[in-house]
């Protein structure tokens, strides 16, 4: 019989449980056991992605606000208030608030803030690069430095390479990136982004989490399209996309230390090889994925977005049924 499993559920921590439970206390707007896990994170990895949980979790709150206010010399409050800024300045882009100009401004002073208090942390550098995509006009100089390639477009590249230096291959670095390329192009135009993706991802070592980014560009160029659609649906089993799909495999997923696979990136590979029918390969996506779902990108895949747990489970289900069967297509004894 194929295997099920659990139903998923969203969860922004993951596998990561110390990041829970500080998650759990800053919703009751306590900010210690936040502290406490920062001061015990190593890494620039981990410390990236917790930064950037712990700020979505805490843009609605003052809890950072009292942090800083308890311990006004704290380097971690200080990162943690430009996260928190970044955050409400692009969620007042997305809900076309009459505050965007002003908190966007704001979420750039603490970045510089934070970037002279803690010089070697490429966050603040990864912060700046997310305010990026709010001038989508370049209208800032700092946006539209030249490229290192002749085929890509001028855009913050000082600012890539400020958070690269301090963490080369900054994961979350190159995806700001790759959402200013979004922001800059037209509704329906994506090559610049995936020449920027396929560039990126070509000068990746092994293990690096760089290597999924034309993955997430195929899922963006489904989503600006018709959608749900069958001829577009095509796209999925195309030899570039199965290509791009195997060097995830093998580049990162093969490679890549367990705990430095971040949850979203997991579900994107798992996408992508269920959509190249690599089920087998698939499976074992799946399997690291555990419990955990990311809407995206399997909301994409239903007219109803609110499905998308129930895409999510098809998609495991069908490839666990390869995976459990024999090369004849017979089950394993």
């Amino acid at each position: 019989m194929a295997r099920g499993g659990p139903r998923p559920s969203y969860d922004p921590a993951g596998h990561d449980g110390a990041l829970r439970s500080a998650l759990q206390d800053l919703r009751t707007g306590r900010w210690m056991a936040m502290r406490t896990l920062l001061a015990d994170t190593s890494g620039w990895w981990l410390w990236t992605q917790r930064t950037q949980v712990l700020a979505a979790a805490a843009a609605g709150t003052d809890v950072v606000r009292a942090w800083r206010a308890e311990e006004p010399h704290s380097v971690p409050a200080a990162v943690m208030h430009a996260r928190v800024g970044v955050e409400r300045a692009l969620r007042a882009r997305r809900e076309r608030h009459r505050r965007t100009h002003e908190l966007w401004i704001e979420a750039w002073d603490a970045t510089q803030s934070a970037a002279e208090a803690a010089p070697e942390d490429p966050v603040p550098w990864v912060c700046l690069l997310a305010l990026a995509q709010l001038d989508p006009g370049q209208r800032w100089e700092e946006h539209r430095a030249a490229a290192p390639e002749p085929m890509l477009p001028p855009g913050p590249w000082g600012l890539l390479a400020e958070a690269c230096r301090r963490d080369p291959h900054n994961r979350e670095a190159h995806h700001r990136m790759l959402q200013f390329l979004y922001a800059i192009a037209s509704s329906d135009r994506l090559a610049e982004a995936a020449g920027y993706a396929q560039w990126a991802a070509a000068s990746a070592p092994p293990a690096s989490a760089v290597h999924l980014l034309p993955l997430y560009v195929r899922v963006e160029r489904y989503r600006r399209g018709s959608g749900h659609d069958v001829a577009l649906d095509l796209h999925w089993v195309a030899e570039d996309a199965a290509r791009e799909a195997q060097r995830a495999l093998r580049s990162w997923f093969d490679r890549a230390p367990r705990a430095e696979h971040s949850l979203l990136d997991l579900n994107h590979l798992a996408h992508a090889l269920w959509g190249a029918h690599r089920f087998p390969d698939a499976a074992r996506v799946f399997d690291a994925i555990g419990p955990y779902v990311t809407p995206p990108p399997w909301m994409y895949r239903t007219p109803d977005r609110t499905r998308a747990v129930e895409v999510f489970v098809q998609a495991r289900d069908r490839c666990h049924a390869d995976e459990d069967s024999g090369p004849a297509g017979h089950p394993h004894p």
